[in-house]
């Protein structure tokens, strides 16, 4: 639905151009846009083959799995129907590793990954508690190096690029707790309804 409703967009622009005579402005757009484009998406890829390395040997050196170790009691409260060695529970662990250190594109196969096996824990087509779960932490997504963010003000030639950490963090660290216990409190209204 997002896919037609920008297609629209662009349609409806180009033809307002059309009529318009500001035809010659729109090239100059497009061209200099698709130009700017691969600048910064060279430059983000440069950021996070560098964050990406430096989480491989973070991986190598055992950060990750004392940071797993750290994380898994509480992964355990908050996901009660995964057991505690099945594949997801590496999977979430992962994903929310790769969110912590800001490489949302790294912790992208590790989700759709980890929301596949809690699939095969729940053996329905309907969305599980953990999975539901899953995706509301995921969305609002703990934060403690905004890596992305970081290379685009890098790439603007911002002035303090990494200025947006700590409100970063607090800023993630909010959004999460709101999300688990939004997760929660729907989670127990459901309950109840269906124990009546």
């Amino acid at each position: 639905m997002v896919n037609y409703i920008w297609a629209g967009l662009a349609i409806i622009g180009i033809i307002y151009a059309m009529f318009n005579g500001t035809m010659e402005e729109v090239n100059q757009a497009l061209f200099s846009s698709a130009q700017e484009a691969v600048t910064l998406v060279l430059g983000l890829v440069s950021v996070l083959i560098f964050w990406l390395g430096l989480m491989r040997i973070a991986e190598k050196a055992g950060i990750l799995s004392v940071l797993a170790k750290v994380f898994k009691p509480f992964i355990t409260k908050l996901f009660p129907e995964i057991p505690k060695d099945h594949p997801a529970m590496g999977y979430i662990l992962s994903n929310f590793i790769a969110n912590l250190f800001g490489l949302g594109n790294a912790a992208t196969p590790m989700g759709i990954k980890a929301m596949e096996e809690m699939k095969k824990i729940s053996q329905s087509n309907r969305a599980s508690r953990s999975m539901i779960t899953f995706l509301v932490i995921n969305t609002s997504s703990l934060t403690l190096i905004p890596t992305t963010v970081i290379a685009i003000r890098i790439q603007y030639e911002s002035s303090a690029p990494t200025e947006i950490v700590g409100t970063t963090i607090i800023a993630t660290l909010l959004t999460t707790i709101v999300a688990i216990i939004v997760d929660r409190i729907f989670h127990f209204r459901r309950e109840r309804k269906i124990r009546r």
